[in-house]
């Protein structure tokens, strides 16, 4: 993609409206602007630099604080006037110190978040990590847990213990995201499938 393909004739003083969502939980984080040199320095560098309009310079988001936007993917939408851009962040997003310059629950897309370090934990194999010792010890030993949480989800539930029955499906999910990966499937894999079933 160059900058020449996208459409600015919509744009405010030539500049591009730049959405950057978080490429692992899907959590919206800001919105900044992009002129020529800007997109370019982005697409090169894989960092997010915006336009800033107040001191009317280039600004590469984290170029004091170290909280720099890793570029992953970048979208155009249909009219080809604004960028979605999906970035793993360096830290905090926003100047308040808050993942978001939105002020959307912090804890919003967490699962994803968590798939994210079952499967680094997959990869790299810390020692000392109880997913680290669930990976060791294999498929049957991780279907056993979320067998075993399972059953205890649907003991709160009957129960009618509110409480206690989201500290156990917290369980639950966990053990199967740790299963998911065992299996080389994914939540992403999960929602095409859920998809296919909702037509």
């Amino acid at each position: 993609m160059t900058f020449d393909e996208l459409n600015l004739s919509k744009c405010a003083d030539g500049l591009l409206p730049v959405i950057v969502q978080d490429a692992v939980t899907l959590k919206v984080l800001m919105l900044g602007y992009m002129n020529r040199e800007a997109f370019d320095k982005t697409m090169a560098e894989r960092r997010v630099t915006f336009y800033s309009r107040t001191r009317q310079t280039l600004w590469t988001k984290g170029e004091t604080s170290g909280n720099y936007l890793m570029v992953v993917d970048v979208y155009v939408d249909c009219d080809g006037d604004t960028l979605l851009i999906k970035a793993n962040p360096i830290g905090p997003t926003c100047h308040r110190g808050t993942t978001s310059c939105f002020d959307t629950p912090e804890d919003e897309g967490f699962i994803r978040r968590l798939q994210a370090v079952a499967q680094q934990r997959h990869r790299d194999m810390p020692e000392g990590s109880y997913t680290t010792k669930l990976f060791i010890k294999g498929v049957k030993k991780i279907a056993q847990k979320v067998g075993e949480e399972a059953v205890e989800s649907v003991v709160e539930a009957v129960d009618g213990n509110r409480d206690r029955f989201i500290y156990e499906a917290s369980d639950l999910v966990y053990h199967l995201l740790v299963l998911m990966e065992q299996m080389g499937c994914s939540l992403e894999d999960m929602e095409r499938e859920l998809a296919l079933r909702h037509k």
